[in-house]
């Protein structure tokens, strides 16, 4: 064809709106030949051209026609370029008689361009955590037999692939014949054979169940006589091969360079869906290019039934074809991968990989069990993750140890956590719940200037930080305008209580409590119409909250631990020792760091587990504690949090973790402070606060500025408690405002015998349970 026949057929228009590219009403637009934020290209229908007037474009100067804008646009050749325009022109069997592979390959491409102008799209793909710009993904809106694109040619061949059915029926208005575009409103993805070439097509539905997609509620399309492979067929010169179940799974992994370019990878089309090609392909790639070390296929099914099943079956068939493979299993913190990646930064899949479940293994190992004198041997769940890399290999091990829970605090306090000793382990505890389907939650409560904000954020550093949610202030409606998953698996940390307004802790609540918000709201619908919906949120998260009014929240949230700051002089002492020794450089920031990065490794490590706790029935809280139901719940969650971080020396019952008394006991120690605060009338800095003015002025009177120089609180938060106290008649006010009020101790408690009792009390009980058990 002469490249003016191309010139005379082939309009500007028809270029654009192949490469998704749309002018203004002006019909300028912003240049795709270099970074453009306001429109600097001027479109000439008249003319057939286009011409970019920035001085930083690689075309400024240049009147470009159809074929130079493709040249600019596919860095090809003048050769390549008009080719390319010959096919556009020609994209079914017409003159060129182009190949099913290329026609698919054609249409891709215009896939892949549209979702630039459509909107639905890239909120969908952005709601599943998938970037278009980084990696191949189109969309059908069902236009691209419209238009100016509508050539006999096209339409053939779209029938004969599928992505067209013909209606049978005369379009009344246009009096030609009617097609129904197959995977309407559908993202797209390109299988590929051997040669790379794109030989099939798979659609995921962008709607779900909208019943008007095609009739049907169905969520994945597959082109008539599929073929091809998800991304491609795996590299021979790699050594592991990622398979995960779904298309959308790979895809999400394709995201992460390190991933991209260190692994293969390959989707099964669900759990029955590694068919003959896909088995083919891997063998083929497990017998390329044999070095000393063993290719591995790393499995990356859902975390569920249906895909463990899947996992065992075809690790089996893998196996039996080659003993010389290795074989493992990432076993995913949500739902599948791609739920995974939407919920946590990218990171975790790499830590994901580093401590993957080997399953199967050739390389010999003094613990191994050989069986049927193959090379194969099957491992045992601490064996499999004692073959991770030197770091999780350690964590475990420390998992592992005897007195577990007191390494741990020390552990913690090299991270740099001073005193709070029982504190910052029950800290610890509660926030590592978050791995839980029923997570806990605690309130930090103290003085201003006590340290609860930092206390609490320093416990967030030692979890994995990709979980982490750090909150300053939240507004009334904020918490509704999350993703339906963006909460889930999460470490909620909110600096400041006592900031938040009560429609935006009624949010909070609703969250803790049924661990779900629903409101409702409006959208548009594909034709611009205002529609109510039902938005969900689910929050499945752990969360530490600092506040000067501890009361105030303790009874609105259900499994929410009020935990007093430390205010004593003691304290202090402590505080200000580690401050000067950090400021005289005598404290090695880099081995907090380390302590810290650690801990980090241990929480990784520990995996969900329902409890059984066999001596649930035969341990009772005292009669004088508020809000004993309550109260008694969270002193079981407790103690399952312990039984889970003791979960490499525990027995594994039927897939239930059992509680000994160990877990008990240190539930006891690590929960005491909370139970008294929960017998106790005055919250834990009050009571401090009343203990000092107790052991200052016994018997003598007082006004408040002795109070200040005693206790050390400033003004305001002092005023406070000296009014609660003697509104709860612990303190006597004498004389009048003018001349100032003296105080005097009315009500003098003996918080100290209450404590003996108490820990009297359960001592007895342990005690019983040891001598029956």
């Amino acid at each position: 064809m002469e490249i003016t026949e191309i010139k005379s057929r082939l309009s500007i228009a028809s270029v654009l709106h192949y490469y998704g590219l749309k002018p203004d009403k002006n019909n300028k637009m912003c240049c795709p030949f270099h970074e453009d934020k306001t429109p600097s290209m001027q479109i000439y229908y008249k003319t057939q051209t286009a011409y970019c007037f920035s001085s930083n474009c690689k075309t400024h100067g240049k009147s470009m026609d159809v074929i130079d804008f493709i040249m600019y646009k596919e860095n090809y050749t003048k050769h390549e370029a008009i080719k390319k325009a010959e096919e556009l022109l020609n994209p079914g069997t017409g003159n060129m008689e182009i190949s099913r592979e290329q026609f698919l390959t054609n249409m891709f491409q215009y896939f892949r361009n549209a979702i630039n102008n459509s909107k639905p799209a890239k909120e969908y793909l952005k709601n599943r955590g998938l970037d278009f710009t980084r990696i191949e993904i189109g969309y059908n809106s069902g236009q691209f037999h419209h238009g100016e694109r509508k050539t006999d040619e096209l339409l053939k061949q779209a029938l004969e692939v599928g992505l067209l059915q013909d209606k049978g029926q005369i379009n009344t208005r246009t009096g030609e014949k009617g097609y129904s575009p197959f995977a309407k409103w559908c993202i797209c993805f390109a299988l590929r054979n051997k040669e790379h070439q794109v030989t099939g097509l798979y659609f995921r539905s962008a709607l779900y169940d909208d019943p008007s997609l095609d009739g049907s509620m169905a969520k994945h399309f597959y082109l008539k006589n599929r073929s091809g492979i998800y991304p491609g067929y795996p590299k021979k010169e790699t050594q592991k091969l990622i398979l995960t179940e779904a298309i959308i799974d790979c895809a999400s992994l394709l995201q992460i360079k390190e991933i991209r370019e260190n692994y293969s990878l390959i989707s099964s089309f669900g759990t029955n869906g590694l068919n003959e090609e896909i088995s083919q392909a891997i063998q083929e790639w497990c017998h390329s290019e044999q070095s000393e070390e063993s290719k591995e296929i790393i499995f990356c099914f859902d975390n569920d039934e249906a895909g463990k099943t899947a996992v065992e079956k075809y690790s089996k068939d893998f196996i039996k074809n080659d003993p010389k493979l290795k074989i493992s299993t990432v076993e995913l913190p949500c739902k599948d991968v791609n739920e995974t990646l939407q919920l946590h930064d990218e990171s975790i899949f790499t830590q994901l990989l580093e401590e993957r479940k080997i399953l199967f293994s050739s390389e010999k190992r003094d613990s191994q069990i050989t069986q049927n004198d193959t090379r194969t041997v099957i491992l045992t769940k601490e064996e499999s993750l004692k073959t991770n890399n030197d770091q999780p290999k350690t964590a475990t091990d420390f998992l592992q140890q005897k007195n577990l829970l007191k390494n741990l605090n020390q552990l913690i306090e090299k991270a740099g956590i001073i005193g709070e000793e029982q504190s910052r382990l029950l800290l610890f505890l509660i926030t590592i719940s978050y791995l839980n389907k029923s997570p806990l939650h605690g309130i930090v409560q103290g003085s201003s200037g006590s340290g609860k904000t930092h206390i609490i954020s320093r416990i967030a550093d030692l979890m994995p930080q990709e979980d982490v949610l750090r909150f300053t202030r939240i507004t009334e409606s904020s918490l509704y305008n999350w993703g339906e998953f963006d909460l889930f698996g999460k470490i909620i940390i909110i600096e400041d209580l006592d900031g938040l307004k009560e429609d935006a802790l009624y949010a909070l609540r609703e969250l803790i409590s049924n661990q779900i918000l629903s409101s409702l709201t409006s959208i548009k619908d594909k034709k611009g119409n205002n529609k109510s919906t039902n938005k969900i949120v689910k929050g499945q998260f752990s969360s530490l909250s600092a506040t000067t009014k501890g009361e105030l929240y303790e009874d609105n949230m259900n499994r929410s631990f009020i935990i007093a700051i430390n205010e004593s002089e003691e304290q202090t002492e402590k505080i200000i020792n580690y401050q000067n020794r950090r400021n005289a450089g005598e404290v090695d920031k880099s081995e907090e760091q380390k302590a810290i990065n650690f801990i980090r490794k241990i929480v990784r490590n520990l995996k969900h587990y329902e409890v059984i706790n066999p001596f649930a029935t035969q341990i009772q809280l005292p009669n004088n504690v508020k809000n004993k139901r309550r109260l008694n719940e969270m002193f079981q969650s407790i103690i399952k949090q312990i039984t889970l971080i003791h979960q490499f020396q525990r027995e594994v019952r039927n897939g239930f973790l059992v509680t000994e008394i160990e877990d008990i006991e240190n539930a006891v120690e690590i929960l005491f402070e909370s139970i008294i605060l929960k017998i106790d009338e005055l919250d834990g800095s009050l009571r401090q606060f009343f203990e000092k003015l107790k052991k200052a002025f016994k018997e003598e009177s007082f006004t408040r500025f002795d109070a200040m120089e005693v206790t050390g609180f400033k003004k305001t938060q002092l005023q406070f408690y000296l009014n609660e106290l003697v509104r709860l008649e612990y303190l006597k006010q004498i004389g009048f405002a003018n001349k100032g009020f003296k105080y005097k101790i009315s009500y003098s408690d003996n918080i100290q015998k209450v404590r003996k009792d108490l820990k009297e009390a359960f001592n007895r009980q342990l005690e019983e349970l040891k001598k029956k058990k």
